[in-house]
């Protein structure tokens, strides 16, 4: 089955890039704008990976990452964060926080795609 993304990220310029280089290269997206809706919509979709930026308007990315990791229906998502401060040292935090990995923006047009496919699961979706 496709891969299913969804997006979180309160800016529509990032959001609307995202989905369309994903949606380009075969996968299907499901787009929010903040980490609560983030958390509904994976929670009811069961996505293959969920990018979420770490700057939202209602809580920061960590903490919405954390609840996905504590969700019984959650916990096997991976979660990505996406993020234009460059991180420092190994971005162990990021792991801790319940993280998989991290991609800085601004995203590469040309490895994207791949690099979010990289990070779905087997099976999901």
């Amino acid at each position: 089955m496709t891969p299913l993304v969804l997006i979180v990220d309160d800016n529509p310029m990032n959001l609307k890039l995202a989905r369309d280089l994903l949606r380009a290269s075969g996968f299907r997206t499901l787009e929010a704008e903040s980490g609560a809706r983030g958390i509904v919509l994976a929670t009811e979709h069961q996505p293959d990976v969920i990018l979420m930026d770490l700057r939202l308007p209602d809580m920061h990315g960590t903490d919405a990452a954390r609840t996905l990791a504590d969700g019984a229906q959650t916990a096997r998502i991976p979660i990505v964060a996406l993020s234009a401060v460059p991180f420092e040292g190994d971005g162990e935090w990021l792991l801790a926080a319940g993280f998989a990995g991290y991609l800085e923006k601004p995203i590469s047009v040309r490895e994207f795609p791949e690099q979010v496919r990289r990070y779905c699961t087997d099976g999901g979706g």
